[in-house]
Parts: C-alpha cells; structure tokens; sequence
C-alpha cells in the first residue's frame, strides 16, 4: 500500500518506533486492515506523531509538517484509546516483563495512589481547587505491580477523595488479572473501614504503609515507594506534566500511551531487538 503521505516511516526524531518496535505494536492498532482503501496516512506516521506529542508536550497545531495533520492524528488517537487499543499493549507487556523477570504473569500485590496535575485552559471543567496543593487541577489515581507497571488509572477532579475510585480501581485491577490481585498497598489517605471494604468487595486486602511516628519530610515507604517511581516515569513526558487534555478520557489515554513507550523501549531492550 503506497500512502499519500510519503514520510518513509521514520521522521529521525527520538521518538520514533523503531522497526521492531512497529512489528510489536502494529497488531494492536488495526482496527481496520492497514491496506483499507480509505486509510490515507501510515498509521505508524500517526503513531509516530502521537509519541511525539507525549514526550515533548508541544500543542497539536505545532506538530512538525513531517507528520500527518494533526486533525488526522488526534481523530485517529480518539479511536485508538476508545478501542483500549494501549491499555492492551500495557497489559501484555507487563505479563511478558514480568516473564522474563522470572515471576509469574500476573501479580498478587499492587500499590495505590493518585497524582495531581495542575489545570490549564483547555482541562476546563474538570479542575478543580484541592486545598491540600492550594491549587486547580485533575487527579491521576492509578494503581500499578510491584515493578511499577499500571494496572488500573481512573481521571477525576482535583478534589475528589483518594477513596471515591478505588472501587473502579480494583474491579479494574481483577478483570485485567484474572482476580490474581490479593493486597493493595496505599498511603494515609485511604485508611478507613469504608476503604477497607471497598476493597474487600473485589477480595483485595487493603494495607495502609503509614510513616513511623516522629518523622518529617519525603520517605521511600516500604511498597509505597514503587508507585512514586512511576509517578517519576511520568514526569519525563512533558504532555503529562499538566491536564492539557480537554477530555479526561483522552488524558488517561495518554498516561497509557506513556506506559506503553516506557515498558516497550525496556521490551526490546531485554531482547536485544529494536536499535
């Protein structure tokens, strides 16, 4: 199939796939045959031009003229993240890395927490004031394997309890593993009996890893520290910093699209494959 668009695959731009990369993720993105007579744009050009978003933050209007329009590309995005096309890649990555670790496929122990994003202009009117940050913003809740791969992330408003999603979280969570998932390790924030529950109702324990008394300041909590770690991860994709995401589906979707180049690049890396 010969595209309009005449990119040869490769723009030269960090972010692009590589070869093996593409072969990886190309069954995921098929929702229509990639010869269909009315695709017109590579779909790894789209792709390529979506990372590329991710990792450096620009504004879509900005997208260098190598790529597809960006019309083209976020409409195509929309369709991907609508079909769970990411979160599949995600998920079977983490079963392969968990793999090739020597452990088992799916994880009995999960850790739990949210991350603020302050809001912009486009987030509208999903921010909202959080007085813990003294700021607008949305709230990234998330829960992630004991390598820090994610499981389970639901978007909400800046102030929103920790506690209100952790039932999407967990039903989530055990249709992902195959209710492999028996503890859910999480901070303060999500103590209490109705929390507790909640949990139970998806047959996962919650244990809360609570500071030792008298201490101040950032501590690396025992299994509370692997979530910070993918909170960190995160940051480095600068269209994450900030909810610039006028619908919080498409923000969660990104998160996912971010997990995706991270566990992939580290896929092929332990393979030898994809320089």
């Amino acid at each position: 199939m010969v595209y309009n668009h005449q990119m040869s695959k490769q723009t030269g731009y960090k972010t692009d796939l590589s070869d093996d990369e593409w072969h990886f993720t190309a069954p995921y993105l098929a929702l229509i045959p990639f010869d269909a007579p009315q695709r017109v744009h590579d779909p790894r050009d789209v792709l390529n031009a979506v990372r590329y978003v991710v990792k450096t933050g620009v504004p879509w209007e900005y997208l260098p003229n190598e790529f597809p329009p960006a019309e083209i590309v976020k409409a195509q995005l929309q369709r991907w993240i609508a079909h769970h096309c990411f979160e599949n890649i995600v998920h079977d990555l983490r079963e392969l890395l968990r793999l090739e670790a020597t452990r088992e496929a799916q994880p009995s122990h999960s850790i739990v927490d949210s991350r603020f994003a302050i809001s912009t202009p486009e987030s509208g009117s999903r921010a909202a004031y959080n007085g813990h940050k003294a700021k607008s913003g949305s709230k990234v809740h998330k829960v992630v394997d004991t390598f820090g791969y994610l499981l389970s992330l639901v978007v909400t408003t800046g102030n929103v309890d920790d506690r209100k999603p952790l039932d999407e979280l967990c039903q989530k969570v055990q249709e992902v593993t195959g209710n492999n998932v028996l503890y859910l390790y999480a901070d303060d924030g999500y103590r209490g009996e109705k929390a507790e529950d909640t949990a139970d109702d998806h047959i996962i324990e919650l244990v809360v890893v609570k500071r030792p008394s008298g201490t101040k300041g950032f501590m690396l909590l025992p299994k509370r520290w692997v979530i910070e770690r993918s909170n960190a991860w995160i940051t480095r994709f600068r269209r994450l910093a900030r909810d610039f995401e006028r619908l919080s589906s498409t923000f969660a979707g990104l998160h996912w699209v971010a997990f995706g180049i991270l566990m992939l690049t580290k896929w092929c890396k332990l393979n030898s494959i994809g320089s």
